[in-house]
């Protein structure tokens, strides 16, 4: 059985020892160190994770977080590299259904901050998990958008959503679509097709979880 989640893990915490601990990312303008912090309380700390989507827990997560990246650098990427087998985000159980994405969003966070960098090419089963995932969440944050939405993964599938009004298309890969949907719209490599101000309406959206 492929193991996407595991791959995109391991490439991560390589690439993270590689660049160091103050090298930027993509997300919301943390370091590797801030972004290795992230991962660790998402799996190991179940009483401050839910701060990272519940705003009243916020404030509390994020102090977790910060006290965790004060940990030396090789013993955190270790931890990111190795995430406890009880945990119910990455136990065996759940990992591939809930980390293939997130694994590949923090790994392009990281190689997308860097000059020069080009998109890769994903084995098809991996583009197959992640084109499942860009249609939930294109579901989830564009059910609503003030137009006529076609989201395409050639050879992947489509999906057509929105309110109606300007006919706007969306085609990527699905990786590319992943995180273009979960609000990195200016890293994601895709095409918009539309009325500009349709189509720059949909590139400012506020999209993501």
């Amino acid at each position: 059985m492929p193991r996407y989640a595991r791959a995109e893990r391991e490439a991560l915490a390589d690439l993270m020892l590689e660049l160091g601990p103050d090298a930027p990312t993509v997300a919301q303008g943390w370091t590797t160190r801030d972004l290795a912090a992230h991962l660790i309380v998402r799996e190991r700390r179940p009483d401050a994770a839910g701060g990272i989507v519940l705003p009243p827990l916020r404030e509390y997560a994020e102090r977790v977080r910060r006290r965790t990246a004060a940990g030396p650098w090789t013993e955190l990427v270790r931890r990111v590299r190795r995430p406890p087998v009880w945990s119910p985000v990455s136990n065996p159980l759940t990992d591939e259904l809930v980390n293939t994405m997130e694994f590949f969003l923090h790994h392009e966070d990281v190689r997308r901050a860097r000059p020069g960098w080009l998109p890769r090419d994903l084995p098809a089963g991996e583009s197959a998990v992640l084109w499942k995932r860009a249609a939930l969440l294109a579901r989830m944050g564009l059910r609503r958008f003030p137009a006529d939405l076609l989201v395409q993964a050639p050879g992947f599938g489509e999906t057509r959503l929105g309110r109606g009004g300007d006919r706007v298309r969306l085609v990527g890969a699905p990786g590319e679509l992943v995180l273009f949907l979960s609000g990195r719209q200016r890293v994601a490599r895709v095409q918009v097709d539309g009325p500009p101000a349709a189509a720059e309406r949909l590139r400012a959206a506020d999209l993501g979880l």
